[in-house]
């Protein structure tokens, strides 16, 4: 056996793992030295808890990855500030869920947000840290949401209250006097209840209550009806009246592809069901014919004639 083939066999996954442990400590410190300025910023429109910058400048891996991942999501640098302070995020990614759920940091937690969720398929999980203090998350019906709190709580089942539980009640009692999240660096007016919403999917169909769709179907009703007026002359309106829906709202918010518009059959209950003719498809489709002699001859300019 070649001595040499298997030390470079056995090097080259160790020499993989150093690369890749040095590319995730040069994004950590790229992140945390961004992090560290941001919050410099943000600092600037009012005072933090004291200790945050000190925290910043240990922020680690892990930490980074979900700062750097609200970046990718569109978290802007006022918003920084209101998810330091608690502030309620949800971004309409599913992904996110695992990937903030670390091995060696992560556990489970149990919380009262977003009761709808099936909390034994999708458990919320917690994470502890320098700047985060108790982060927290959980999945969403569309993706998933996240708030940092500033005392953690680890009662649960079988476990006794601890005096980081007394704590945890503390902060319950000031959300419910002042109707802000306690985060790890201050107060945020941004909770469940009121959100802050990254990425937003907007093709997720949204129940309108009765009132709002009774005055929406009202409206759009009398928007056709000026088309009507407007779009052609009275006589042919009266001759080929529009089609009649129930309910017109529910047009709104369909992904419609091809010719989907509001023309004279454009979004309506009009379709083709018979493919193109052959003969038709050919003289369609043909070079057009060039124009007659007489057409060319009147096209063609005129002499000038001479001054007598």
């Amino acid at each position: 056996m070649n001595r040499g083939r298997v030390a470079t066999a056995i090097t080259r996954p160790a020499r993989r793992r150093r690369a890749a442990k040095s590319r995730a400590a040069r994004r950590t410190a790229e992140t945390r030295a961004r992090v560290h300025l941001l919050i410099e910023i943000t600092a600037r429109d009012g005072a933090y808890r004291k200790g945050l910058l000190a925290a910043a400048s240990h922020l680690s891996p892990e930490e980074a990855v979900i700062i750097a991942d609200l970046e990718r999501h569109g978290l802007q640098v006022p918003q920084l500030r209101d998810v330091l302070c608690g502030g309620h995020v949800i971004v309409d990614d599913p992904e996110l869920y695992q990937n903030w759920s670390f091995p060696r940091v992560s556990h489970q937690r149990l919380s009262s947000h977003h009761r709808d969720i099936d909390k034994k398929l999708y458990p919320d999980i917690g994470m502890r840290g320098l700047v985060v203090r108790e982060k927290l998350h959980g999945r969403t019906a569309q993706g998933t949401w996240l708030q940092l709190e500033k005392t953690p709580a680890v009662f649960g089942k079988r476990k006794l209250p601890t005096l980081d539980d007394v704590r945890h009640l503390l902060d319950y009692i000031t959300y419910r006097v002042t109707h802000s999240n306690v985060g790890p660096w201050g107060l945020s007016r941004w909770t469940e209840l009121r959100p802050i919403y990254l990425s937003p999917d907007l093709a997720v169909p949204t129940p309108l209550s009765p009132p709002v769709a009774a005055s929406l179907a009202t409206a759009l009703r009398q928007i056709e009806a000026d088309d009507d007026v407007t779009a052609a002359s009275g006589d042919l309106a009266r001759r080929f009246a529009p089609p009649e829906r129930t309910d017109p709202s529910r047009e709104l918010g369909r992904l419609l592809k091809g010719r989907a518009g509001r023309g004279l059959f454009g979004n309506s209950e009009v379709w083709v069901s018979e493919t193109m003719s052959p003969v038709a498809a050919a003289i369609l489709r043909s070079p057009p014919a060039p124009p007659p002699a007489w057409v060319r001859s009147a096209r063609a300019p005129q002499p000038e004639r001479g001054s007598s």
